[in-house]
């Protein structure tokens, strides 16, 4: 991997050891917070790796939609729901249902 796609990642992964128990944040809202507002693909590369990593929560990154579309990166078919549910967050069909309540911008908040 390039030392700068290694770099961004590692700043992806700060970001995301921010976002609060029980909310949720996008791909396109670390980017943008990040200064690269058109890598929010840049950020799901990143939360595809994220799953060895413990400390990272990366079932709390979705798609500006709400939905789980990273879900297929997480053991067992309904893992990433099953996290997002212990934190009290309601997902119908994939999705998150009322993303507005439990949406968390970081460019907002930190």
């Amino acid at each position: 991997m390039k030392e700068e796609n290694r770099n961004f990642f590692e700043k992806v992964y700060e970001v995301a050891r921010k976002i609060p128990y029980g909310r949720v944040t996008s791909y396109g809202a670390i980017a943008k917070y990040l200064g690269a507002a058109r890598s929010a693909r840049m950020v799901g590369w990143a939360m595809n790796g994220a799953g060895a990593k413990e400390d990272v929560p990366a079932h709390r990154v979705v798609n500006r939609k709400g939905l789980l579309t990273g879900k297929h990166h997480f053991d067992g078919t309904n893992l990433m729901q099953q996290l997002l549910e212990n934190e009290g967050i309601v997902v119908e069909d994939n999705q998150i249902v009322d993303l507005e309540h439990f949406f968390w911008d970081p460019g907002k908040e930190l």
